[in-house]
């Protein structure tokens, strides 16, 4: 599922290719992605100008103009296999392509989803805000005094807590596992009982691991590209997600995988001891 690197990593090709664009028409071919009315969605975005673009956590807002008329926002939210490309109008559909966004006589925005959990939204300020307003910190801004408070007395794994939206906008299986690694904290700690140290360690390691990647343009492994339909080059870096049984590229220690709340977690057994006192969660298996 795209990340918050992944996300950000499109924000930038969308403010290189689309911004300032006008969407001349709007293609609905699966009226599954779009939230409300397809005939609604086509007439509010259709002759639009796209005049600014802002991501919170995994969520894009795709700020749209037109004279006379309030700004209308074009809310993106990728889920577990959507893509969001500018290609050619002349290059031919590929197979999940479910709307097309008319940018000029030679491009388009195309929303391509395989599994479609992703979903577009033409929504008002208030509406956008009301989103926005339900995530939480977005993880590449979030202060240190805000992780930290947001940690304290928390109970259940602290795997659990950095991939909660409503905590912590923008962490997914891949970079929670990573931040974890690098903090040294095994994924059933309970955040309310992890020492200072370690939660400032972990704030640190969670910029750190996210700046990484947003460089890097995100991880691919099967779905995600960029605005240019380009794989992402973070996979090399990954240091234990996806890797069970390989050795930890610190201490040699085979990776172990865990299964948590009916999600997979990759830690090295080593560089992350189990603490005295985990999260009981029920599913919870090694």
């Amino acid at each position: 599922m795209p990340e918050l690197p992944e996300v950000e990593t499109v924000l930038q090709g969308l403010k290189q290719r689309a911004l300032g664009r006008r969407i001349l028409s709007v293609e609905v071919r699966h009226s599954g992605v779009i939230v409300g009315s397809p005939e609604e969605f086509v007439a509010e975005v259709e002759g639009r100008s796209i005049v600014s673009i802002r991501r919170k956590g995994k969520a894009l807002a795709i700020e749209l103009e037109a004279e006379g008329a309030p700004p209308r926002y074009l809310l993106v939210r990728l889920g577990m296999t959507g893509q969001f490309t500018v290609s050619a109008r002349a290059t031919p559909l590929a197979p999940h392509t479910h709307v097309l966004l008319v940018l000029g006589e030679h491009h388009e925005l195309r929303f391509r989803d395989v599994r479609r959990f992703g979903r577009l939204r033409c929504c008002t300020r208030k509406e956008l805000e009301s989103v926005f307003d339900r995530l939480g910190p977005d993880a590449q801004e979030v202060t240190e005094e805000q992780f930290l408070s947001a940690m304290s007395g928390r109970q259940g794994a602290i795997k659990s807590w950095l991939m909660n939206q409503q905590l912590l906008a923008g962490l997914g299986n891949i970079y929670a596992d990573e931040s974890l690694f690098v903090a040294g904290i095994h994924p059933l700690a309970q955040p309310g009982r992890v020492s200072a140290v370690k939660a400032r360690r972990l704030f640190k390691a969670v910029r750190k691991v996210l700046d990484q990647a947003v460089k890097l343009q995100g991880t691919s492994f099967r779905d995600y590209v960029d605005i240019e339909g380009r794989p992402g080059n973070y996979e090399p870096r990954l240091r234990v997600y996806q890797r069970t049984g390989e050795p930890c590229r610190r201490c040699g220690r085979p990776i172990r995988r865990l299964v948590i709340a009916g999600r997979s977690s990759h830690f090295c057994p080593r560089c992350q001891p189990r603490p005295r006192h985990v999260a009981q969660m029920r599913g919870a298996r090694h």
